[in-house]
């Protein structure tokens, strides 16, 4: 990178220089799409423990392809399909990126979701279907060396990364990868300390800690990453250090291959706050290089609850890459736990969806959140869960509103061991099809209580959120809102039925000529009106 791109890096990271909304260059479903919906979808497609009884992964997910098109899916974001460190390794242990569970390595030759040629098959279906897939890139580090090494390390504060707890010294670091099952096929880049940057162990002494290796060519910790810790370069495993040309060369090769391979339309980028900027960006663009990618869907995790922390990152990648809204979900997070102390006018504030709803990719929970998940789990730290009182609120809000790109997680939707609740599923599959058939055209908020918001969508849908207890004197809440000229007079029904609330069933409601009507929405719930013409 020459001088030139080194002060454009520069200028986006540290003045308010903001590109285009991503998605607005983006393809999230298939093209050509039509004028109005439907509306584009993803959905994570799968959990941490996920694995079905009666077939591979990459089957069930070929199986449903036709049924999730239906509901609305447009675009699916599988795990990563690479090798693991053991068999049934999720892929965010990366042993191997090249092996889509085609060689016989770490003691398997399909990985925990299935064969490469049942990967293969299974896209190739979704695409038949209308469904566009992500395939979960896993750049940052890589677990499952198949020998050791010796090499100069230096101990580093595990909290203050740049500051030195020991003095250089020899270590043994499980750092080679000689990928012997593949046997070079693809790439023949075999790994060893040189391409990485850090190590947790030191094999020699049986001591756990952050040692950043030194020596030789090393440049230490890659400057262009997060500051948490002084220097967030490194999380977890083997760290790969993505000045490396050697390195830069194989993961750039990698992410044109494997699109080309999968027939992928895009990534989903995982932890990107600890892999250097300059690398990623360069990514991002070779990977739209590949034929037919010139408007790759790419969406990159950046876990902070803080929208201050992800604005660099906006302005650094040129609106090539969307982020999940991890502000919007804490949120939501927070409110399932306040209950009717939160105040709901005040949902989307400091939200990417808020503040560029351009580069916002939504969601409710994740693989990352999952109740059952534990801390000794690659990834499972994070517990901010969404609680089922508050989740089809959350849904709702999501799924149905105009800005964003919606995400609905697997976890939610399909039964499962870890997080499932039937009636959950259910009021989400309605959600979807509402999507699908009634969610657009204009919208206005009526953000005025502070237990009960709503808004409408001049196509034909009244949403009205509630996180209220009994409300004193009143057994509903009633928000006075607009639909529309062009929807008075026609009828809407409720999408929720609630007759066990109130034993007998909800009226519909004909909003008047000039299209004012009274919606309404029992405490603590989510209601959803819908025209009968368009959602019977």
């Amino acid at each position: 990178m020459g001088a030139l791109d080194n002060l454009v890096v520069w200028l986006r990271q540290y003045l308010p220089l903001y590109p285009s909304p991503a998605l607005d260059r983006m393809r999230r479903g298939p093209q050509p799409a039509p004028p109005e919906g439907p509306n584009p979808l993803m959905i994570q497609f799968y959990t941490w423990e996920a694995k079905h009884p009666d077939m591979s992964w990459w089957k069930h997910f070929e199986t449903e392809s036709a049924a999730l098109a239906e509901l609305g899916i447009t675009q699916v974001w599988l795990p990563p399909p690479n090798k693991a460190m053991v068999p049934h390794g999720q892929g965010y242990d990366a042993y191997d990126l090249w092996d889509l569970g085609e060689f016989d390595q770490k003691g398997t030759t399909a990985t925990r979701w299935g064969s490469k040629d049942e990967l293969l098959q299974a896209i190739a279906t979704a695409k038949a279907n209308g469904v566009e897939v992500l395939i979960d890139a896993v750049l940052n580090h890589k677990l499952g060396a198949d020998r050791t090494e010796t090499f100069q390390a230096v101990p580093v504060d595990p909290n203050h990364r740049l500051r030195e707890i020991g003095p250089s010294r020899e270590i043994e670091g499980w750092t080679a990868f000689d990928f012997a099952g593949r046997n070079g096929k693809y790439s023949t880049l075999k790994w060893t300390q040189e391409h990485f940057t850090g190590v947790d162990w030191d094999h020699r002494t049986k001591s756990q800690g952050i040692y950043r290796i030194a020596g030789g060519s090393h440049k230490g910790w890659s400057k262009w990453v997060d500051k948490q810790h002084d220097n967030y370069d490194y999380l977890l495993g083997i760290d790969i250090d993505h000045r490396h040309p050697e390195v830069r060369k194989d993961l750039l090769a990698w992410g044109s291959w494997v699109l080309e391979t999968t027939g992928a339309m895009g990534f989903r980028l995982d932890a990107i706050k600890h892999m250097d900027r300059r690398f990623l960006l360069q990514f991002l663009k070779q990977a739209r290089e590949v034929k037919d990618r010139h408007d790759l869907f790419a969406v990159a995790e950046y876990w902070s609850q803080s929208l201050e922390l992800i604005k660099p990152y906006i302005r650094t990648f040129e609106g090539l890459v969307t982020f999940f809204d991890v502000p919007l979900h804490y949120n939501f997070h927070e409110a399932s736990k306040a209950g009717s102390q939160y105040d709901l006018r005040r949902i989307l504030d400091g939200s990417i969806l808020k503040f560029r709803p351009g580069d916002a990719v939504t969601f409710v929970d994740n693989h990352d959140c999952c109740t059952s998940f534990t801390s000794t789990q690659i990834g499972q730290t994070l517990e901010s869960w969404v609680g089922d009182d508050f989740k089809l609120q959350a849904y709702a809000l999501i799924l149905l509103r105009q800005e964003g790109h919606p995400c609905v997680f697997y976890g939610d939707l399909y039964p499962n061991q870890e997080c499932y609740n039937e009636k959950i599923a259910s009021g989400l599959g309605s959600l979807i099809l509402a999507r699908k058939k009634v969610a657009y055209g204009a919208q206005t908020d009526y953000f005025q209580d502070k237990n009960c918001i709503g808004f409408v969508r001049q196509s034909g849908c009244a949403v009205l959120i509630s996180n209220a207890g009994d409300v004193a004197g009143s057994s509903v809440h009633t928000i006075r809102m607009n639909v529309g000229q062009g929807n008075g007079g026609k009828t809407y029904r409720p999408l929720f039925s609630q007759e066990v609330i109130t034993e007998t069933p909800i009226e519909p409601i004909t909003p008047s000529a000039d299209g004012w009507g009274n919606f309404t929405c029992f405490p603590g719930k989510s209601q959803v009106w819908v025209r009968t013409d368009l959602m019977p």
